[in-house]
């Protein structure tokens, strides 16, 4: 496992402990991984003013915030999906369901990003959702089939060439014939054992029966958890049809995931998950239950199993619950601290749309959850016509959070100043 270690020795350290991992035929990460310069000198920016801006600040006109709250644009970024704050508060980075990753940069502090740049443009990436920061600075991209690290990503992202290796390299996170272009967005965190957890979604709306020994053997439809270079892999969470969202309860260590559930079923079943995970190796109900306790009816016929753990919060069916954060600031109200902020990316086959908006989570102190409720909400317009879909929440080191738009090609900043 990776240490925090002095800047000094971080060269000599990766090159003895990373260099041994497996390279992959693209030339450019092998020279990377050696850290010999790629010849790649051209960066692609992104225009943070003109007509765009104003049009989606016009849109943040309409969204709803509790009294005292406020949400301004932080940063055009387009496709943005997941974040990942750098642990120094130097730069974010944001993943998307393409190929690129953006670095985000707020130079002057003040709470609007002055650039937004591609990260590593030497590097060809393979819908890079997933990006996540260990606490000593080390920044790992889940991608459709392969995951890597980069040792000092937040200091050195000013330049094209960016160390970086394989944790997994491509085409063994899942095994290729299994590659899909369905529910492909993978999710990432370091829980507080030091090991890497990774969000692998099923590619069906209910997968046949006898897909169920390689699923299970492999963690599709799962969360799988590795040491940090790759090594030790196994199955964590069994029975999750698709969670594009995990963070760690900070008071008590358990894994916390959003689930999206079986479609088809009708506009108001199944419902979606917010689920509570205490130990290794539990089981979520799919493909049994659609969400929640509904049975699928593909799997009517045959026994669940017995020690299924039922979600700790039913959400509204076809919301599309994604990406969540729990709430460890100072700058919010006491009742915020200690709960979940997640992101309700927005129904797409429901008669009527619901969604496109950010929920709030009560955690009370025994580690259960308390009462749902919307927190910003608006991004759906009277014509039920949607003018922006959240995907991720993350917290900057103020204390304000980011919300993340893949719709708007946008991230959100919700400040609190009680006015």
């Amino acid at each position: 496992m990776f240490r925090a270690m002095p800047a000094k020795s971080l060269a000599a350290t990766v090159a003895a402990t990373l260099f041994a991992m497996p390279a992959l035929a693209q030339s450019n990460l092998e020279k990377l991984g050696e850290f010999k310069q790629t010849g790649v000198t051209e960066f692609q920016f992104v225009e943070q003013g003109g007509d765009n801006a104003a049009a989606i600040r016009e849109t943040l006109k309409r969204i709803k915030l509790p009294a005292g709250f406020k949400i301004e644009l932080y940063a055009i970024v387009p496709d943005a999906r997941h974040m990942a704050v750098g642990p120094q508060g130097i730069v974010t980075f944001v993943g998307t369901r393409k190929t690129d990753v953006w670095s985000v940069t707020d130079r002057n502090k003040d709470r609007v990003a002055d650039e937004v740049k591609r990260f590593a443009p030497s590097i060809e990436f393979a819908i890079p959702n997933g990006p996540c920061f260990s606490t000593d600075g080390f920044l790992y991209i889940a991608e459709q089939n392969r995951v890597l690290v980069y040792p000092a990503a937040e200091f050195f992202y000013e330049s094209p060439d960016v160390a970086a290796f394989n944790v997994v390299p491509k085409g063994e996170l899942i095994p290729v014939e299994e590659e899909s272009y369905n529910h492909t967005a993978r999710v990432c965190v370091i829980g507080p054992d030091d090991k890497l957890y990774i969000t692998i979604g099923q590619p069906f709306n209910v997968f046949a029966p006898e897909k169920m020994d390689l699923y299970t053997q492999k963690g599709i439809g799962g969360i799988i958890r590795m040491n940090r270079d790759g090594s030790g892999r196994e199955v964590y969470s069994y029975g999750v049809r698709n969670s594009v969202g995990l963070d760690i309860n900070p008071a008590n260590g358990e894994l916390w995931f959003t689930d999206n559930q079986v479609d088809g079923m009708g506009d108001d079943i199944p419902p979606g998950e917010l689920n509570r995970q205490t130990a290794k190796g539990q089981h979520f109900g799919f493909p049994w239950y659609g969400g929640g306790d509904t049975r699928t009816n593909e799997y009517a016929d045959s026994e669940p199993p017995a020690d299924t753990v039922f979600p700790a919060v039913d959400m509204v069916a076809h919301a599309a619950d994604l990406g969540m954060h729990f709430y460890t600031g100072k700058m919010f109200p006491a009742q915020y601290r200690g709960g979940i902020f997640s992101a309700q990316h927005g129904s797409w086959n429901r008669t009527t749309p619901v969604g496109a908006r950010v929920m709030f989570t009560a955690v009370n102190e025994d580690g259960s959850a308390g009462e749902s409720r919307p927190f910003a909400e608006g991004w759906i317009d009277e014509n039920g016509e949607y003018l922006g879909r959240p995907v991720d929440v993350k917290q900057l080191r103020d204390g304000s959070l980011l919300v993340s738009d893949d719709l708007a090609g946008a991230i959100y900043r919700i400040s609190y100043s009680g006015e």
